[in-house]
């Protein structure tokens, strides 16, 4: 088998030659190299050194379109789950969030987890979480569940043994 494997090549006029720019008027691409005449184009180091939006001297669109408001770099925006989306879990569990990320329910724990009273409860639950909302407090303590608020913690920095809590 071996020695298949060593003879096989790509079929005959599949694999073409490196086109070799500016060797001649004979070779077809000669003199500008297939670039056209002047400008920025045609200089090299063009592919590699324009920056992102950059216009060509142009005042550029990001500068030119006024900036208004501001965005928080530090926002922490929380996982939130509905109240009708814990009826998968059954009457008198505890539902915490790790449960929930188990479940599916919520994509991340990094910024904490929020209990919003959409929907309705028909079982108790006890349900911890780093945040509720009052209307699925008064949904949950209805049904028979309680609530229990968790400290939302960060893993510590690297090296130690702990996590710290979140301010």
């Amino acid at each position: 088998m071996g020695e298949h494997l060593a003879k096989l090549r790509p079929p005959k006029r599949s694999r073409s030659a490196r086109t070799r720019v500016g060797r001649g008027p004979g070779s077809g691409i000669g003199r500008t190299a297939g670039r056209g005449q002047k400008g920025q184009s045609s200089r090299a180091g063009k592919s590699r050194g324009i920056k992102r939006g950059f216009e060509g001297g142009q005042m550029p669109l990001h500068r030119r379109l006024p900036k208004r408001g501001f965005i928080n770099p530090f926002r922490r925006e929380m996982a939130v789950v509905n109240i009708r989306d814990l009826v998968r879990f059954a009457a008198g569990s505890v539902v915490d969030p790790v449960a929930l990320k188990a479940a599916g329910l919520v994509p991340s724990l990094r910024h904490g987890v929020k209990v919003l009273g959409v929907g309705d409860l028909d079982r108790a639950l006890t349900i911890r979480a780093h945040a509720v909302s009052e209307t699925a407090r008064k949904k949950v303590e209805a049904a028979g569940g309680r609530i229990e608020i968790v400290a939302l913690t960060r893993p510590a920095p690297v090296g130690t043994g702990s996590t710290i809590a979140a301010d």
